[in-house]
């Protein structure tokens, strides 16, 4: 497919004194999925929020579904469809209400509206459930009808942000099938997420922000590709043991050693492979470490995430831009 879903040059986003976007750039080609990776706080949500016309950047520009979003935000509205972080359903109505209600806003009439409540219904494996309130819903049951009612209007482009926080891993599985799905049938999505895996899995392009800036782009190969060497995976039996297992690794480490206290699992960069691998098991035989499990993997996104932002997807910062724009936008 020829041309851009998304396109968006130099986003500038500023609430009082903190600025959440400090000139973004983004391009997302029709038909493919871009994951916005990012810790809490990174601009994830504010640029998703910019693209969706929910609110106005404060400089830059951007096109989405080849609509000028600044000139013609109404006709923008029309082409997307948005899955945010909690499921917007009403949970007094039942899941065929609900997305027969949302095909009414759309003014697809009334038969049309109801054809295409009870065709995602059964799409999203929610049929049996049509009939019940949408607050008997489990979590994985209600993220589906979010979905669901996002792409009633048959979107051209679809904005997720973090649209399986919180499920189990069945019901987060189910959604990835979804999603995969849509863009066989030609949507173009933008997934903002911090699970590694989901962005792996999904995205066929990943930008990673930090501080409101695009830090790194590529795929998910290319960057673990940048990232080089391999990784030395240590558990071990007793968290006494950590200390002597971090010291030891250190002499053939090429950069910080990474721990879990609560798995007391030591990851180590290396750039000798196998024979790095032998050293430490060399070493580790000389100590008293007892050692549950060790081997040697490739980088995952996990280890490029935490190298380019120093700290994991999933830290929380209270003080995050995107929590004061919360507030404000309240």
């Amino acid at each position: 497919m020829n041309g851009h879903g998304i396109e968006a040059k130099g986003l500038v986003k500023r609430f009082g004194e903190t600025t959440a976007l400090a000139g973004l750039d983004l391009s997302v080609p029709k038909g493919t999925v871009l994951g916005l990776l990012g810790p809490n706080g990174a601009g994830k949500t504010t640029a998703v929020r910019i693209l969706t016309t929910l609110i106005a950047a404060d400089e830059g520009s951007a096109r989405v579904a080849d609509i000028d979003l600044q000139s013609d935000p109404e006709e923008v509205r029309k082409k997307i469809g948005l899955s945010g972080q909690n499921a917007a359903v009403d949970e007094q109505l039942t899941g065929y209400e609900n997305l027969e209600m949302v095909g009414r806003l759309y003014k697809l009439g009334k038969d049309g509206s109801a054809q295409r409540a009870r065709d995602l219904l059964l799409r999203f494996e929610l049929d049996e459930a049509a009939d019940r309130p949408a607050k008997t819903y489990s979590g994985g049951m209600r993220r589906r009808l979010d979905l669901a009612a996002a792409l009633v209007a048959t979107p051209e482009v679809l904005f997720l942000d973090e649209p399986t926080t919180g499920l189990d891993p069945r019901s987060r599985l189910a959604m990835w099938a979804a999603i995969r799905e849509l863009v066989r049938d030609g949507a173009t999505v933008l997934l903002t997420t911090q699970y590694m895996e989901e962005a792996d899995f999904l995205a066929d392009n990943i930008v990673v922000i930090d501080h409101g800036r695009k830090i790194a782009e590529g795929t998910a190969d290319q960057l673990k590709t940048q990232l080089g060497g391999e990784r030395i995976a240590l558990v071990v039996k007793s968290s006494d043991d950590v200390i002597t297992a971090k010291e030891l690794l250190s002499r053939i480490s090429i950069g910080e050693i990474q721990v879990d206290e609560q798995t007391r699992t030591l990851t180590a960069a290396v750039r000798g492979g196998v024979e790095d691998l032998r050293e430490a098991m060399r070493l580790l035989d000389t100590s008293t470490v007892e050692i549950l499990d060790i081997g040697l993997r490739r980088p995952t996104l996990d280890d490029v995430f935490l190298t380019l932002t120093g700290h994991v997807a999933e830290e929380t910062d209270a003080s995050s831009a995107d929590d004061k724009q919360e507030e404000l936008v309240r």
